[in-house]
């Protein structure tokens, strides 16, 4: 089994729990997705997996290690991939620095004919002495992040709504990349979406809708979606789920 979550509790400002006893199993290979309204704390899920959050309790297992013993970086090496929502700026680093980086190549080493393909696939090539993500659109913003996470090769991909703000020839992309790379290697993935055109790209196994930091309903992706689509999130409150 590749991550186990146990009764993960993360407190934020007046007592609020954010996540209250959130439990959840992912085994080697497959891919969940997570719904919830803005606020219930899917982000802040991520967060705690990926180690920018403190929890208050519980206990998160990846690859036969307790992850809230480590530090971002160690969780990284692990094998632990996180996309942002909203990936940041960093001026002064060039793109192709970065790429560089991930690769664990040195600065003046040159990119294989099969990196710099799939830096030509992403539509990046004429990025790359721009620094990250300064006046790059959201799209190219998202193509940027996603091929930096693939190129650290992650056992474990944590996307945070990869499909946010991005146009159809972009998710389309990066779709269909993020779930080759799932395919070819037996990598796991939780992604966080509002939307059911991932569905399109990514082949999923469960959907999770979290409500008040707790899993209300769970089951087949497309199900849960139609579910939401035709009832809201209240429909998913009194659903019968074998995951509490």
């Amino acid at each position: 089994m590749t991550l186990n979550i146990d009764g993960l509790t993360v407190v934020v400002e007046e007592n609020r729990k954010v996540l209250d006893e959130f439990s959840i199993s992912l085994d080697d290979g497959s891919v969940a997705i997570i719904f919830g309204p803005n606020g219930t704390g899917k982000s802040t899920l991520l967060s705690a997996i990926g180690g920018m959050i403190t929890p208050q309790k519980g206990s998160i297992i990846f690859d036969g290690h307790e992850l809230l013993d480590l530090s971002p970086d160690k969780r990284s090496k692990l094998g632990i991939g996180f996309a942002f929502q909203n990936p940041p700026e960093i001026i002064g680093v060039k793109l192709r620095d970065i790429f560089k980086i991930c690769l664990k190549k040195k600065l003046d080493e040159p990119f294989s004919e099969d990196e710099f393909e799939m830096i030509k696939e992403f539509d990046l090539e004429r990025f790359l002495d721009r620094d990250v993500n300064h006046n790059f659109s959201g799209g190219e913003k998202k193509r940027a992040e996603i091929l930096q996470m693939l190129f650290l090769k992650p056992k474990l991909l944590l996307l945070d709504e990869p499909d946010s703000g991005v146009d159809v020839e972009s998710l389309n992309l990066i779709g269909r990349a993020i779930n080759a790379y799932i395919q070819e290697t037996g990598a796991s993935a939780i992604i966080i979406t509002h939307h059911g055109d991932m569905f399109n790209y990514i082949e999923s196994d469960i959907a999770y809708v979290l409500l008040d930091g707790k899993i209300r309903c769970c089951g087949n992706p497309c199900k849960v979606f139609n579910r939401i689509t035709k009832d809201g999130y209240s429909g998913c409150r009194g659903c019968d789920c074998d995951v509490e």
